[in-house]
């Protein structure tokens, strides 16, 4: 006489444990991805900067060199493999027209204690976007042709990437790590951190401390627009007439 065994169902509740394991592996392995591929542009630096700082070399040739082996490496190519991997759209982090406005209004809105603080400095100049990316005022010097692909090469890499490489990175490590307080996010507070590393001279003086203080409301802020509006067009806009503008 033969006997077959059943299968023993899976509880509803063991399912969801096992599917949050299973997403908290994978949001750390997306984190990895985006942090590994960030950090490959530091093992070239050196020469990356040669290149582009090397007048002789046609302007454009050297901001392709910057935008594609140098800004878009380090913020935007890891979040475009990960998107890839897992089938994820861009518009499912906040690139929609949800509280379009108010995200934009609310996210600007964060950059005033910056601009208070670089004004008092003496720090603000004509507005100029991007200004402070080094080829740009070579481009604009260039025929029209290349004038416009070169501006369109800059806002995409540092304007458009820069700041919706922050959005994605703070919506997984928040998912990551979430917060039960409305205004605290962890993943936001990483992604001011790191661009306070990695743009802002952290020291002990007060202006240093006052930089730093301003930089955190602008990047924390725009990210906590972002999660509350549902929209992240905000910290693109930022990073496509504040950030390197003034």
């Amino acid at each position: 006489m033969s006997s077959t065994s059943a299968a023993v169902p899976v509880s509803g509740t063991e399912s969801a444990v096992k599917e949050s394991k299973e997403r908290k592996k994978q949001l750390i392995t997306d984190l990895i991805i985006v942090f590994l591929t960030s950090g490959v542009v530091f093992a070239y630096l050196g020469q990356l900067n040669s290149y582009v700082y090397n007048n002789e070399i046609p302007t454009i040739k050297r901001l392709l060199v910057a935008a594609l082996f140098g800004q878009f490496v380090m913020a935007g190519l890891g979040i475009t493999i990960v998107c890839m991997i897992r089938k994820e759209k861009f518009t499912q982090f906040g690139l929609n027209t949800k509280n379009f406005v108010p995200a934009l209004l609310l996210s600007l809105a964060c950059c005033v204690p910056d601009f208070i603080y670089q004004f008092a400095r003496g720090n603000v100049h004509a507005w100029f976007p991007f200004r402070d990316v080094y080829t740009t005022k070579q481009i604009i010097d260039e025929s029209f042709p290349v004038k416009v692909l070169g501006l369109l090469i800059t806002a995409v890499c540092w304007g458009f990437f820069e700041g919706f490489n922050y959005v994605v990175l703070r919506d997984k490590i928040s998912e990551l790590c979430p917060s039960k307080y409305r205004f605290w996010d962890v993943g936001a507070f990483v992604c001011a951190v790191m661009c306070i590393l990695v743009h802002v001279g952290v020291g002990v003086t007060p202006d240093a401390l006052l930089e730093t203080l301003c930089t955190m409301i602008l990047i924390y802020g725009m990210l906590i627009v972002r999660k509350e509006t549902g929209n992240s067009w905000g910290c693109v806009l930022i990073f496509l007439v504040y950030w390197n503008a003034l």
